[in-house]
């Protein structure tokens, strides 16, 4: 199970993770956390419902991690089709950061939870909502982190110069991450489909 999700009854998941791929794994998510921003709590004495139709932001993002998590929903080509993204983004991102944040704050809750064994790490063992939380934490992470990095498609190509980065490149460790949870996602994937 060593580095891959394996299935387990009822719909879940387990991991095995050394002390270090938990440490990793609970920084990135608590980087993202604080890239998505806090939630929009209601102010002392205002209505909660009234929060539930609060209107978000119009303007994509210009930080282009962001962006990528909180994309156009139509193309820029034309005025009308700008106008379209405006009003989608605007009634739809805070319902998105709001989902992308719980997805997250389910990640460090469930390393947090984790009962280490010495010198052999811990295995993560998931219920089937954990999974679905894990599989949108683990794609915002790689979205993140490819941005960061400008991981284009022709990158992760079998040619792709991700894989031939000498040590000395200081992208190095951010592109092991990167591949370390494209892997980790894959086998999510792979556990949460029917045979």
């Amino acid at each position: 199970m060593a580095g891959h999700f394996e299935a387990t009854p009822g719909g879940g998941a387990s991991v095995a993770l050394d002390e270090v791929e938990v440490a990793i794994l609970r920084s990135l998510a608590v980087q993202l956390l604080e890239l998505i921003g806090p939630g929009a709590e209601p102010a002392e004495g205002e209505d909660p419902l009234a929060a539930l139709f609060a209107e978000g932001p119009s303007e994509p993002p210009s930080d282009p991690a962001l962006a990528r998590l909180f994309p156009e929903a139509y193309g820029d080509e034309d005025k009308e089709l700008r106008e379209a993204s405006a009003e989608f983004r605007r009634f739809t991102e805070n319902d998105l950061r709001t989902r992308k944040r719980e997805d997250a704050l389910a990640v460090v809750r469930s390393l947090d939870a984790l009962a280490p064994v010495p010198d052999d790490g811990a295995v993560l063992s998931l219920a089937a909502d954990e999974c679905r939380h894990w599989l949108g934490s683990l794609n915002d992470l790689r979205l993140t982190i490819g941005t960061r990095l400008e991981v284009s498609d022709e990158d992760e190509g079998q040619d792709g110069s991700l894989y031939r980065l000498p040590d000395s490149d200081p992208r190095k460790p951010m592109v092991m991450a990167y591949l370390w949870l494209g892997a980790l996602q894959e086998t999510l994937i792979e556990t949460l489909m029917p045979d």
